[in-house]
C-alpha cells in the first residue's frame, strides 16, 4: 500500500497542499480528481520524489520510500517527454535497459506493450510522426515498459478516442489485477467514475473526499427517486415529504424525507396505474465533484 499522511507543501507564502492524506491501495486504481491548481501533480510530484514536502509522509508498505524503491514506480507525466526523432520501439528498449533490463527481455517488454496498446504498427515510427492520441499510447507504454510495482499516471487519457480509452483502461486494469496500486488523475469524470475503485477529491490544496467510490456516492446521496408511470405524476407535489426535482407527465424525479414516504409513494403509484420505472437515483461523479469543492 502506498500511503501518504499530513503532507504540507508551500511555494513562498502560498500554501499549495494542506495535511493531504489517503492511501492508494494494492490491485486497486485510485482517481485522483481536482481542477485545475488544485494540487494533484504537486502531489504526485512529492510521492516520486521530485518535489520535497514540508511536512508529512510518503510511504510503501509502511516504510519510508527510498530511491531505489521508486525505481519500481512507473510514472506518467501530463508533459510529453519521449525524444521526438527516436523510433517508438527502439525508445522503449532504451528506457527498458535504464532500469536494468537484458537487450532481450526489454525488447520483448516494449514488442508485447506495443502491441497491446495498439501500437504495434508503428513500432518503427518516431514519436513525433505519430498522431497526439498515438503519442499519448507511447507515453503510457513508457510508463509501463519496466514493469513497475506502482503506477503513478498524470492525465493518462488526455487526447484519447473513446476506443482508446478503451484499450487503456484494459492495460492499466490488467497491472492493477497483478497488484500494482495505481494512482491516476483526469479532468474526464465520467472515465474515471467508470474506471476507479477509490477516489481522491482534492480543492485547494486539501483533500475534500477519500474513498471507495461506493462509500462516497453513498455519503452523498439523498432519499431520491425517479418514477415513470403510466398516468399523470403531478399528484406528487401534494405528498407531505415529497419534494419534486422534475416532472413531465408520467415522468417524475423527487426527493423524500424519509424510506417510509417513498414506499407509500409507490404505493399511491400502482394504485393509480402501470408503474415503469421507480428506482433511487445516485448522485454521478460530477455531481459529487461540484458539491465537495464549493
Amino acid at each position: 500500500m502506498l500511503e501518504i499522511r499530513d503532507v504540507n507543501k508551500k511555494y513562498g507564502t502560498k500554501q499549495v497542499l494542506t495535511d493531504v492524506s489517503f492511501n492508494v491501495l494494492p490491485e486497486r486504481m485510485t482517481g485522483f480528481v481536482g481542477g485545475n491548481g488544485a494540487g494533484k501533480t504537486t502531489t504526485m510530484r512529492i510521492i516520486l520524489g521530485v518535489l520535497s514536502s514540508d511536512s508529512g509522509t510518503v510511504t510503501l508498505g509502511g516504510s519510508k520510500l527510498t530511491p531505489a524503491d521508486r525505481r519500481l514506480f512507473g510514472y506518467m507525466p501530463e508533459e510529453r517527454g519521449l525524444y521526438p526523432k527516436m523510433k517508438v520501439e527502439e525508445q522503449l528498449v532504451y528506457l527498458a535497459r535504464l532500469h536494468g533490463f537484458t537487450s532481450a527481455a526489454a525488447k520483448r517488454n516494449a514488442t508485447n506493450l506495443l502491441e497491446q496498446l495498439g501500437l504495434g504498427e508503428r513500432a518503427n515510427s518516431p514519436v513525433e510522426s505519430l498522431s497526439l492520441g498515438n503519442q499519448q499510447r507511447a507515453q503510457i507504454a513508457a510508463a509501463l515498459v519496466h514493469d513497475p510495482e506502482v503506477l503513478i499516471l498524470d492525465e493518462p487519457f488526455s487526447g484519447l478516442d473513446p476506443m482508446a480509452v478503451d484499450v487503456v483502461v484494459g492495460v492499466l486494469k490488467d497491472r492493477a489485477v497483478a497488484g500494482a496500486p495505481v494512482l491516476f488523475s483526469s479532468h474526464q469524470l465520467d472515465i474515471v467514475e467508470r474506471l476507479c475503485d477509490d477516489l481522491v477529491i482534492i480543492a485547494d490544496g486539501t483533500v475534500r473526499a477519500n474513498g471507495s467510490r461506493e462509500s462516497i456516492r453513498a455519503s452523498h446521496s439523498t432519499l431520491r427517486y425517479e418514477l415513470i408511470s403510466s398516468g399523470d405524476a403531478g399528484w406528487l407535489r401534494s405528498v407531505p415529504g415529497v419534494s419534486v426535482i422534475e416532472f413531465d407527465g408520467g415522468y417524475a424525479l423527487f426527493d423524500v424525507d424519509t424510506e417510509q414516504t417513498a414506499q407509500a409513494v409507490l404505493r399511491n403509484a400502482i394504485g393509480r396505474g402501470d408503474v415503469a420505472t421507480f428506482a433511487p437515483q445516485h448522485p454521478s461523479l460530477a455531481q459529487i465533484f461540484k458539491e465537495v469543492i464549493r
